[in-house]
């Protein structure tokens, strides 16, 4: 296979050691179904130390084109009939922006993304973060497929930093051993000592040599009994028992694990906790209003309306919300949840645009971000699109004029892929559902269509 240096400002290097391969590509199919298939793209990536995914959505991107790779078959896909020359062109604005370092130009670099949501580049050659464009489209898709994180020098850091600590409590150890032995050493002469002041009373008293010969023995012997009985001793007013509180337990996981595994099985033990809570939240809840129930038979006072799991779930969103949650710790509260994925979908939609009207569309533009971290895949998506129809089929008529414009903006912001829109809407009408939702969304479809038949 044929091999190029990487970057365009390199190519007439001929001792530059960062290689990859010559793009190949194929032209599939005809008419309306002609796509561009890039027969080396797993290589290519590779090469650059990026996922092909990502050089694949790039190409959609700067086309105007759909654009698919299919992980367990390594086949990458732009829609449409494009030329090698072209498609390699923007493969090297790819690098220039995704991979080459911009302090040193160097291609061995590594994408790194901060808790503000931010890609940087992150140099292997001089140490230099190079800050990318988030104005680029293709840094919505990285922030919703992160790079896999592999095991850095922060990790390998804190295994060693345990470990010293580890030798340090065992040498610690070994200290306290070699003192209670000394001390065990000094007792254990005087002992003797004082035996053989008593042997030699004995042998002034006309002790037989016999005696005189064995009273050592014996007074070593006794020594060791004695030893014993106090190892015992001790043993007996050791109490042994381990501190089960969560706090003792987080104390032992800080110290024997390293950082983020601690920080992970801490979250574990946490959701579990308030998993417990919320359980005991119902109980109480369910107790209560047995309890009214049975006073209102008796004394005839108003009924209370119970709380549902999904008025908990919406009342939980809007309470992180008010504490400016994250994407991500938003993310965290979905799917802590127990109820489906489509109940869970629908609690989001109310607790974020509850009584909308003239104005939706923006709203919508304005908590994109939440609605992305709740759309990690396909599936979710139908949720979504279901969610928007059983929402704005309750909204008024002004916010569900917006519904196109509403469609628009979650596609352009890559939140909705064109074919999951089109299958929303084709099993609607062969549902036989004449919603308005649905008639409203029509002309984003036939948009979606006509754009893609132009492009080809």
């Amino acid at each position: 296979m044929a091999l190029q240096n990487i970057g365009a400002s390199n190519k007439d290097d001929a001792f530059y050691r960062y290689k990859m391969p010559r793009m190949l590509t194929k032209i599939e199919g005809r008419g309306n179904g002609i796509k561009t298939n890039i027969v080396n793209m797993v290589d290519i990536a590779k090469a650059l130390a990026r996922p092909a995914s990502y050089t694949t959505k790039y190409f959609g991107c700067e086309l105007g084109a759909q654009s698919k790779f299919d992980e367990k078959t390594g086949i990458s896909l732009v829609n449409g009939a494009h030329d090698t020359s072209k498609l390699a062109g923007l493969l090297e604005n790819f690098i220039k922006k995704y991979v080459q370092c911009y302090g040193c130009g160097n291609p061995e670099t590594e994408v790194l993304i901060s808790k503000k949501e931010m890609i940087t580049l992150k140099c292997a050659a001089c140490g230099f973060l190079s800050d990318v464009d988030m104005r680029d489209k293709l840094t919505t898709f990285i922030l919703k497929n992160p790079p896999e994180a592999k095991k850095g020098g922060k990790d390998k850091k804190a295994m060693r930093r345990a470990e010293k600590e580890r030798l340090k409590e065992g040498e610690a150890a070994d200290e306290e051993m070699k003192k209670i032995k000394k001390d065990a050493k000094k007792k254990g002469g005087s002992s003797k000592e004082s035996t053989a002041k008593g042997s030699k009373k004995k042998g002034s008293g006309g002790g037989s040599d016999e005696e005189h010969a064995t009273s050592p023995t014996h007074s070593q012997d006794a020594d060791f009994i004695v030893a014993a009985d106090d190892d015992e001793d001790d043993d007996d007013d050791v109490e042994w028992q381990t501190d089960t509180s969560a706090e003792a337990a987080r104390k032992r996981m800080q110290e024997q694990l390293s950082a983020a595994t601690a920080e992970m099985v801490m979250l574990a033990t946490e959701e579990t906790e308030k998993k417990k809570k919320q359980a005991a939240h119902k109980d109480e809840g369910s107790a209560n209003g047995t309890a009214k129930s049975e006073d209102k038979s008796t004394n005839g006072n108003h009924a209370v309306a119970k709380t549902t799991p999904f008025d908990e779930l919406v009342a939980e969103i809007k309470a992180s919300l008010g504490n400016a949650a994250t994407a991500a710790q938003l993310k965290g509260v979905l799917s802590s949840s127990t109820l489906p994925p489509k109940e869970v979908m629908g609690a989001l939609f109310e607790a974020l645009f509850h009584g909308a009207a003239k104005g939706f569309a923006k709203d919508v533009a304005k908590n994109k971000k939440y609605l992305a971290a709740a759309v990690p895949d396909e599936a979710a998506q139908m949720f979504l699109l279901q969610a928007i129809e059983a929402f704005c089929g309750k909204c008024s008529a002004e916010a569900l004029k917006e519904v196109p414009v509403v469609l628009k903006y979650l596609y352009d912001g890559d939140v909705l892929e064109e074919e999951t829109i089109v299958q929303w809407y084709n099993e609607a009408v062969a549902a036989g559902k004449n919603s308005e939702v649905v008639e409203k969304a029509k002309p984003v479809v036939e948009w979606l269509q006509s754009a893609e038949s132009d492009e080809e």
